[in-house]
């Protein structure tokens, strides 16, 4: 099994890199939108006692020194935090290491530098932040820094591991509404983040997981040092979408994040079930070098010759290498038991529609992608089976359409996977599918319910001032503000509580393997049993037919 997994994780990952950038660079505007110029500059907030202000800043005084932070939409943001040293030069490949202390006031006004990354076309406008080396920073929106701490909603960003930053998104809205400190953060991300170099010395195990490690040591930071801006550390909430979200379900079965977060949130994650490999030959092929030159030369390459690198290798993510992440997320969960965390996990009903778009537009026949995605559905094991049921069941052989199921199937998968094992084992799980459609065109389609839609409402951007961060939706659309509403509550009182009922939405069981009960999040949101049956059945029953044969095979 375990060779079947590495080299579903090629497969995937090596077919996955072209469509990555595009998908990101839809899916990263069109989740939050990118901070316009003005946002970084001071505006509106308040402070303590401690603090010293002006009409648009503010000056904190934290353990680490003195910090100034601005004063925007009720609340005080604190950008460019360096939660760790810059990884760069000898500490390229590296584990993260504890920043340098600073002398005087700490400028954290400005967003910080984003993670090496390639260019994403400015679709929906370009980004704020400089793509640097040295990325390794935070970013905080805190309603107050007096008064009782509160609790802190951790968000990790998505972009196939490959892009995205922090600075993508906003806040503010659920800081006031909840009274709740947001905190983003930024991670190394493509071969500086997740290039396997075991096999190149003791310094580089656990590399392939160096983006994961990042996101533990800015958990750390937030132990160490939240509350000094309002934070309660005994109370933080992870969440995520997408990568991000993948990345929750990552840190389930990351030890050395164990006891840093207290609740989980995992929106559209993909599996992580796969077992890491290091592209040992690729790398003497393309670097023309001998093996024991490889880690010399990819230190000192600039970082425009590690993107063309990463062009020509599998592609790269979080994955199981025994060191960093030790099991897969279902087994954590398992292992963990009671001493496991409250998990909610859940879908878009539409998610591959993003996809099936962007190959229509830029890369044709998507034969490759749907083999590799399949494989990954089925863990490693002929997708054939899976795929000639799917074009069955829904009665097409419109590889597009089948496409979208794939998709459909690898989100859902590792969800319900999930949330099951959280409410057998854990401290329970609760699945939703959000189903409310988008109303403008997408990439001339309408999309429906697709990746990444959930996210304005996740963070209600609808009853913000700004409509900068909304796409897909109408700013003013009175039923999406509600639901967004809803949502945000629901997502603060989970924060709060461990428990997401009594915030607006109807009554939301636990997920159970034999009722499998789901939070349909649309205009009317309501609980439906065995939602998208048809689908799952599809998966387990391709599944055990191969067991099936296999043990066959084995037992003559």
């Amino acid at each position: 099994m375990t060779q079947r997994l590495v080299l579903v994780a090629k497969l995937l990952r090596g077919s996955a890199s072209v469509l990555t950038r595009m998908i990101t660079m839809l899916a990263i505007g069109f989740s939050c939108g990118q901070l316009s110029a003005q946002d970084s500059e001071p505006n509106s907030g308040h402070g303590d006692t401690m603090a010293k202000e002006t009409a648009n800043t503010i000056v904190i005084t934290t353990q680490l020194g003195e910090v100034r932070g601005v004063r925007q939409d009720d609340t005080l943001q604190f950008r460019s935090l360096p939660y760790a040293q810059p990884p760069v030069g000898d500490l390229r490949f590296l584990p993260p290491r504890k920043p340098a202390s600073w002398a005087g006031t700490l400028d954290a006004t400005q967003f910080p530098n984003r993670c090496i990354q390639p260019p994403d076309g400015g679709i929906f406008g370009q980004p704020v932040g400089k793509l640097d080396e040295d990325c390794l920073y935070l970013n905080i929106v805190t309603p107050s820094v007096e008064g009782a701490h509160r609790p802190v909603l951790f968000w990790i960003h998505g972009g196939g591991f490959t892009q995205g930053s922090a600075n993508g998104y906003d806040g503010s809205v659920l800081a006031t509404q909840g009274d709740v400190v947001v905190v983003t953060i930024n991670y190394r991300l493509g071969l500086l983040g997740f290039l396997d170099l075991a096999p190149f010395g003791d310094a580089y195990s656990g590399s392939a997981n160096n983006g994961i490690r990042d996101q533990v040591f800015a958990l750390r930071w937030v132990q160490d040092n939240i509350a000094d801006f309002g934070g309660d550390a005994s109370n933080v909430t992870i969440f995520g979408e997408s990568a991000g979200g993948a990345s929750v379900l990552t840190l389930l079965a990351t030890p050395s994040a164990d006891g840093l977060y207290h609740k989980a949130i995992a929106h559209s994650p993909g599996a992580t079930d796969t077992e890491s490999s290091s592209p040992v030959s690729e790398l003497v092929e393309h670097l023309t070098a001998a093996e024991q030159e490889v880690v010399s030369k990819l230190t000192k390459f600039s970082t425009v010759e590690l993107l063309a690198l990463q062009e020509k290798l599998p592609g790269v993510g979080a994955a199981i290498d025994h060191v960093v992440v030790t099991r897969s997320p279902s087994e954590a969960i398992k292992d963990r038991g009671k001493a496991g965390v409250p998990l909610i996990a859940g879908t878009n009903r539409d998610e591959g529609t993003l996809f099936s778009a962007l190959f229509a537009m830029f890369l044709g026949d998507p034969s490759s992608m749907m083999q590799g995605i399949a494989q990954s559905v089925t863990a490693g094991m002929d997708p054939k089976p899976f795929l000639d049921a799917l074009a069955t069941h829904y009665e097409t052989t419109d590889k597009m359409v089948i496409l979208e199921r794939v998709f459909d199937a690898m989100f859902l998968k590792a969800a319900i996977e999930s949330v099951t094992q959280a409410t057998q084992a854990g401290q329970g799980g609760w699945l939703y599918q959000f189903d409310y459609a988008t109303t403008k065109p997408l990439l001339g389609r309408d999309l429906g319910a697709t990746h990444a839609a959930e996210i304005p409402f996740t963070f209600n951007r609808f009853n913000s001032k700004s409509s900068e961060q909304i796409f897909g939706y109408d700013h003013a659309d009175s039923v999406a503000a509600e639901l967004a509403q809803r949502w945000s509550d629901t997502v603060i009182q989970f924060a709060k509580t461990g428990e997401p009922n009594g915030a607006g939405l109807p009554a939301w069981p636990k997920y159970e393997p034999t009722i499998r009960e789901t939070m349909v999040l649309d205009e009317t949101s309501r609980i439906e049993r065995d939602l998208n049956r048809d689908l799952r059945q599809l998966w387990e029953g391709a599944l055990a037919d191969q067991e099936t044969s296999a043990q066959v095979v084995d037992g003559e």
